[in-house]
């Protein structure tokens, strides 16, 4: 494995090489794009994902991209590899889990690159990342601002802290690195539509509701003593409710909606006043 990654190194002036796994849902939500306005995003994100390794510290030849997206195109982009998978609102993402999750294991298990590059904000991916890890091939993952403080992302978004702690480099996928690799494309990008927040709020309403009325009541009264002395809610519940959002609006919640769905969910358990008093005591 040394002996290959050396080559690799030698071969493009002393960088080690890197392949790139990106989920284009991922990346879309990364960027505040729509899924579909990456179809011309593939012509550009050699340079983009370059710029975002260089702006995070890390001197790569970027290689090979691996692209897993559920919309069809007929680009054919040099050292890019199209992954078809289905759409996350039919499966929850299992099938760009396993293509994504495949290729991982493949590539590390062979040597092929000394640094791997993911795109995904799948919480599943973590034991393959490991493993991958143990092989000897450093992973990176694509991220955003957030990550800049880990503790705060702990508290909010405590699925995708531990997604990216498992990572050996964040790569802050910032406005700098997007406006160098991405600007020769940014007219061609549609922006998401703009939601009112009224039909948003509806919208989590409809989830939230339906799973509350699905929860058995010895269940519901193990979760209002488990709300009362916490901030968040438990991982199981986060990671349904998420799930079952992701498939009425077809895209991921940015963070700010994943917290209003949260202080929804104990706003439901425990009752308005109730949920804002056990939120101050433990900010305290």
């Amino acid at each position: 494995m040394k002996r290959q990654h050396s080559s690799h190194a030698a071969a493009h002036g002393g960088a080690e090489s890197c392949i790139a796994l990106i989920d284009a849902r991922f990346l879309a939500w990364l960027q505040g794009q729509t899924e579909g306005g990456q179809d011309n995003a593939r012509l550009h994100l050699h340079g983009l994902l370059s710029n975002a390794l260089s702006h995070n510290g890390l001197d790569l030849n970027l290689r090979r991209v691996y692209w897993y997206s559920d919309t069809p195109d007929e680009q054919a982009v040099d050292a890019q590899i199209t992954r078809a998978v289905l759409p996350h609102s039919q499966d929850g993402g299992l099938s760009m889990l396993r293509a994504l999750g495949a290729d991982l294991k493949r590539l590390a298990e062979r040597g092929a690159c000394a640094h791997l590059l993911v795109g995904s904000d799948d919480e599943r991916l973590i034991s393959l990342i490991d493993e991958a890890q143990l092989h000897g091939v450093a992973v990176h993952l694509l991220a955003d601002e957030a990550s800049r403080n880990m503790s705060q992302l702990n508290r909010d978004d405590p699925g995708w802290a531990r997604l990216l702690s498992q990572a050996d480099h964040r790569v802050v996928l910032g406005a700098q690195a997007m406006r160098e690799g991405g600007s020769r494309h940014a007219s061609s990008m549609h922006a998401v539509p703009a939601i009112d927040p009224e039909q948003l709020r509806e919208q989590l309403n409809t989830v939230i509701n339906t799973w509350w009325a699905d929860e058995p009541e010895d269940l519901r009264e193990e979760l209002r003593e488990e709300l009362q002395n916490t901030r968040g809610i438990p991982q199981e519940v986060d990671r349904q409710l998420l799930l079952g959002v992701r498939r009425v609006l077809e895209r991921a919640l940015s963070f700010q909606e994943k917290k209003l769905l949260r202080e929804m969910v104990r706003e439901l358990v425990l009752g308005p006043q109730a949920a804002q008093a056990s939120a101050v005591d433990h900010a305290e």
